[in-house]
């Protein structure tokens, strides 16, 4: 049965699943307009997917058909997934901010061999064993979700206000969990009275319970050293400044209080830089210290996929750490280990 809440003031969510995944569900939002609904985010590439989506939109009295734009926070696919779909359905056009269209533009032209060969270089210069290495080694026998995404008709600018006819939707860019990743700042008054400035879509940005993932910033083409945890922080103290009433988020469950999360996600990631320096009082690689990071299990029962990711969240730590003068490399090392300073 398909599950569709009414927020008020012509906003609905759909929960659209995502097969095989802990998080459950995508949290799709329908937001009415002048010229017809517009999707915020669309939910996983998966014919269930689809089939939820579309049956949610029918309860809400409209149909994919009748869909005039699609909002896309970022570019990963249980968000970006049926982006495709729908404007296939509709005609409607497909809006992401330039840095993520850019993600999504690579993603298309490359060849599946080419991430796995990037990815294998990039686990065994952070020191990854080679029995994690190898499976990479032969991609014919693995598949990545996501490799053929819908290349979005629009760019979304810093600060827009989006062409929503009868809405005022400002795109806010909060970079961190992917390069373009928007939150979509609704500047109308809160349907229930809550007091703060509108309501704010925030993808993955700002969730009720979860630390959103952060790692590197992956691009085979580029090798420019970015700072994606500080990009991050940043983007969740302009969001604190902001204000909203109400949290609409990709996952999870509407909340209010942000600043208040705000302020827990700043001393999180605060004291996880805290807890790390302690570790790299002896010199470590990614691999190494990823292996001694607290997780939400032990790293013995971390599964093949999530251990890469959680890598990938250790050097985006390291890098900040390097760029504030806390850590740096040891000259010499292969694979590179770090320490504090």
């Amino acid at each position: 049965m398909t599950q569709v809440t009414d927020h008020g003031g012509g906003v609905r969510s759909l929960r659209v699943p995502i097969p095989d995944n802990p998080l459950g569900h995508t949290l799709v939002y329908v937001v009415d307009t002048d010229r017809g609904p517009v999707l915020i985010d669309t939910g996983w590439d998966d014919p269930d997917s689809w089939d939820t989506l579309t049956e949610g939109l029918t309860a809400c009295g409209t149909s994919a058909a009748e869909i005039h734009g699609v909002v896309i926070t970022h570019h990963h696919p249980d968000h970006h997934g049926l982006s495709g779909r729908v404007r296939q359905a509709s005609g409607a056009w497909i809006a992401m901010h330039a840095a993520d269209t850019a993600v999504v533009r690579r993603t298309r032209e490359a060849r599946p061999e080419r991430w796995f060969t990037y990815m294998a270089a990039k686990l065994t210069a952070a020191g990854a064993p080679e029995e994690h290495i190898a499976p990479l080694r032969q991609p014919r026998h693995r598949t990545l979700p996501g490799l053929s995404p819908a290349l979005p008709d629009r760019d979304i600018a810093p600060g827009e206000l989006l062409a929503l006819p009868g809405r005022r939707l400002r795109a806010i860019w909060t970079p961190g969990h992917t390069p373009g990743h928007v939150c979509l700042h609704l500047e109308e008054d809160h349907p229930a009275r809550l007091p703060g400035r509108g309501r704010l879509f925030s993808g993955d940005h700002l969730l009720p319970e979860i630390t959103p993932h952060i790692g590197l910033y992956e691009d085979p083409e580029d090798s420019t050293v970015t700072d994606p945890l500080g990009d991050y922080l940043d983007s969740l103290e302009r969001v604190g400044r902001l204000a909203p009433a109400e949290i609409l988020p990709a996952h999870q469950y509407p909340f209010s209080g942000a600043g208040a999360r705000v302020r827990e996600l700043l001393t999180h990631h605060e004291s996880r830089l805290t807890g790390l320096l302690a570790l790299l009082a002896e010199p470590l690689t990614p691999w190494q210290l990823a292996e001694r990071m607290e997780w939400n299990r032990p790293w013995s029962e971390i599964p093949y996929g999530s251990r890469t990711i959680a890598v990938s969240e250790a050097e985006a730590h390291l890098r900040r750490l390097v760029k504030l003068g806390r850590a740096e490399t040891v000259p010499g090392s292969q694979p590179v280990t770090y320490v504090a300073v």
